[in-house]
Formats: structure tokens, sequence, C-alpha cells
């Protein structure tokens, strides 16, 4: 069984927050460099998508229940309300767009991001492994292994052992960080390399919340798998289009004159 010194406060958490989002600019600033990209607006973009990627992650789960009367204050749950991994995505992909939107700027940035985000994760998770509470009991005689003082402050049993979730994340993001960087200049449309990841880790994140402690709220499922099934099969269909063969362009037609071909 493990054993992890859990620090269950606001501070280690942030503090591998911004140790990820820190990695991550210098990383999609590395990339700007290393494709020759000098234009500020693209700063602007991503300072727009970094902040709108915060507020969602914050508000984002606040609609808990369908009375909004039963729901907390906007101010109290921001203040006390935890945050969501999927909802800072959705507010970061929307941030971009603004950027955009503000600055006039057109291509696509995706393959910018996606590993930047990947090696964000991949940090951040470190926090969420360290403070919060790992997930389901495993069945078995191995996971991570709460003390009764643990168990009261993040309300999970103790004395058992739980799946390190987290630390599953952190290895899928691992691998989806390599993948990326080794398939960041071979994948044939500009974005599709942002789509291939989000897909995936929205496959790998609706499997993994069966193992999370997240609240079961409809038919066993999750309100993350409940967003991730409305989303899932338009990922589907873009990623399918990362593979399909690009349609032959028409062979050109002679001009003709009176039926007869000059």
């Amino acid at each position: 069984m493990i054993g992890l010194p859990f620090a269950c406060n606001g501070l280690v958490h942030g503090l591998f927050m911004g140790l990820g989002i820190v990695a991550g600019l210098a990383l999609f600033a590395w990339e700007l460099r290393r494709r020759g990209l000098h234009d500020d607006r693209l700063w602007v973009v991503a300072g727009t998508s970094l902040a709108l990627g915060g507020v969602a992650s914050r508000i984002g789960t606040w609609w808990q229940q369908f009375d909004p009367t039963q729901n907390q204050s906007i101010l109290q749950w921001w203040s006390d309300g935890n945050r969501s991994v999927l909802a800072a995505l959705v507010g970061a992909w929307l941030g971009v767009h603004v950027g955009k939107l503000i600055t006039g700027y057109r291509a696509s940035t995706g393959d910018l991001f996606a590993p930047a985000v990947a090696l964000a994760m991949v940090i951040g998770r470190i926090g969420c492994l360290l403070t919060e509470l790992p997930g389901h009991p495993t069945g078995g005689g191995w996971g991570i292994v709460l003390t009764p003082e643990q168990a009261a402050l993040i309300g999970g049993p103790a004395g058992v052992g739980l799946h390190p979730t987290f630390a599953y994340e952190i290895v899928f993001q691992a691998a989806a960080f390599a993948w990326l960087w080794r398939n960041r200049d071979r994948l044939p449309r500009p974005g599709d390399l942002f789509i291939g990841y989000v897909t995936g880790y929205a496959l790998f994140r609706f499997g993994v919340e069966f193992l999370r402690a997240n609240e079961q709220v409809w038919f066993g499922l999750t309100r993350p798998q409940w967003f991730l099934l409305c989303s899932l099969p338009l990922l589907a269909w873009r990623a399918s289009r990362i593979w399909w063969p690009r349609p032959a362009s028409a062979p050109a037609v002679p001009a003709t004159f009176g039926g007869q071909r000059d």
C-alpha cells in the first residue's frame, strides 16, 4: 500500500498549479520561437485563454442543482467551491476565440497550445494527488491509504487502499505529451494535434471517472461523465477527420466551343 504525505491545503495545490502554468507558458514560448512566429497577438490570445480558463475552472461547476435556489451564491462558490479541469479547458478554448476576436488573429493556434497544456497538466495534477481524495477503494492490497486525520480532512475512508486516480492521469498526460511532441509537425491539418489530444483526454477521463470519488448523479454516472457524453460525439467526428484522406482535386476540363474541344 502507498502512504502519501497529504498536505490538505490550497497552498500546495496552488503551488503545483502555478508551476504547471509557468512550464506550459515556457513551452508555448519555445514553440513560437521554433516555428518563427513573432506576432505579439499570440500572447494576447494566450492571456485571454488563461484568464477565461481560470474563471471557468471556478464557476464552471457552480450549477450543481436544477433548482438554482439550492445552489450556493456565485461569490461563495468562487471562494469555497471546487475547481474543474474540464470547465477550465472549455473556458480556455473560449478564451482563445475571444483573444482572436480582439486581435484579429486568424490562423489556427491549437498545435501551439496542445503540448503546453499536457505538460501543465502533468505538473498540476501532482498538486491534486497530494491534496485531494484519490478515488474509490481498489478492492485489493494496494493503493493510497489515508490516515484517520487525512480521511477526516478530505472526506475519504481511512485504512483502505484507494485508487490513485490522479497518478493515473499524470501517467496519461505524460504519455500524451510524448505523443504530441513526436507528432507536432506530422499531422495533415492545423489544429489536428489539439483535437487529437482533447479527444484522447476525454475518452481517458470518462473511463477513469468510474474510479474517482466524484458524486454519481444519474444512472451511476458523474457530472463530468455526462458532460463528456455530450461532447464526445462531436470530438470523435472531428478527430476522425484527421485520418480521412483528402478529396482528390477534380481534373481540369479543357475549354470547349460549340460542343467541340479546342
